[in-house]
């Protein structure tokens, strides 16, 4: 294979969502009104949450701000894959692949930071309530967002760099909807093993920081319920933290799908739908769980949608 070390007009070539011409429409249709509940959901998390006192919590702050990057991880790539369906075009220039590695691993390692920081609000809630005020100031809150924007800013920085050191050859078939850094990485012509090692060396050390605090926080959380002697009590703390809960299984869990399905199958077509899937739905549901599932929220919603029915 020819090499190219200029990567001007480089492109690459992005999987197919479907070799059936007839099923373009739907795909599209599908994909875009996902995305589009997407973003309406987690804008109405956000407008509720910022327009009612009521959830001006540390809570709601580490909500809203999950929202947002819902948002953002979405909208790196749904939309080009919209494009892409409409055109009857599956490539992406050499610039827009390395924008979306680096933002589609920025935002995934920062909602896998608001996580943890949001098992940490309801580790202190429950488990320290006296000193939750206290231990939960705005300062902390806006130090700890801070500090998961400069994670996960620093992560996907790093990576992508190490992707410009790469030369790539003239076939750069990419087994994927959008660029995702292993798949960037693989059809590589020169030396990938520093890239691949610190793409494992970062997944681990990340993804296993954040469950270990999350799995710490509910062991202490549900000690602590055990330890108490109301029932109600206990069904009024643990309720709190059951959207958090779902949100956390659903994050890791269409994760830890899409490392297994690469493990297990040989198609590229069913790893790539796994994978659409850990960087879509838990994006789209999000909203859901937390508004189904919290009276606060949906209050809060209620209000908005009745004002916005009033001025209609």
């Amino acid at each position: 294979m020819e090499t190219r070390n200029n990567t001007a007009g480089l492109e690459f070539l992005l999987l197919e969502l479907t070799e059936d011409p007839a099923l373009q429409p739907l795909l599209f249709s599908l994909f875009l009104s996902m995305y589009l509940v997407t973003i309406l959901g987690n804008l109405l998390i956000i407008l509720a949450v910022n327009s009612d006192p009521h959830l001006h919590t540390p809570m709601y702050f580490f909500l809203s701000n999950l929202s947002f990057t819902d948002i953002c991880l979405s909208t790196s790539t749904i939309p080009k894959m919209l494009v892409n369906i409409q055109s009857q075009r599956q490539s992406i220039s050499y610039t827009g692949c390395l924008s979306q590695v680096f933002f589609v691993l920025a935002f995934l390692v920062l909602e896998n930071c608001f996580l943890t920081a949001m098992a940490y609000d309801r580790y202190v809630a429950i488990c320290h309530p006296l000193m939750y005020t206290i231990i939960m100031n705005p300062s902390l809150c806006v130090t700890l967002v801070l500090i998961s924007l400069g994670i996960s800013s620093l992560d996907a920085l790093l990576h992508t760099l190490m992707v410009l050191r790469l030369s790539f050859c003239t076939d750069l078939h990419i087994p994927h909807f959008f660029c995702e850094l292993a798949q960037v990485i693989e059809p590589a012509c020169s030396d990938t093993l520093i890239n691949n090692i610190l793409v494992y060396f970062f997944s681990i050390i990340l993804a296993g920081s954040s469950l270990s605090g999350i799995i710490f926080s509910y062991t202490q959380i549900v000690s602590s319920l055990w330890r108490m002697p109301s029932a109600g009590r206990k069904y009024k703390a643990f309720s709190t933290c059951g959207s958090h809960l779902l949100v956390v299984f659903l994050f890791y869990g269409t994760g830890f799908g899409v490392y297994f399905s690469s493990a297990v199958t040989e198609s590229s077509r069913k790893t790539a739908v796994a994978s659409m899937m850990y960087t879509v739905v838990p994006q789209m549901l999000n909203p859901f769980i937390y508004s189904l599932r919290n009276r606060d929220v949906r209050e809060a919603l209620r209000k908005i949608l009745s004002r916005i029915t009033f001025f209609r």
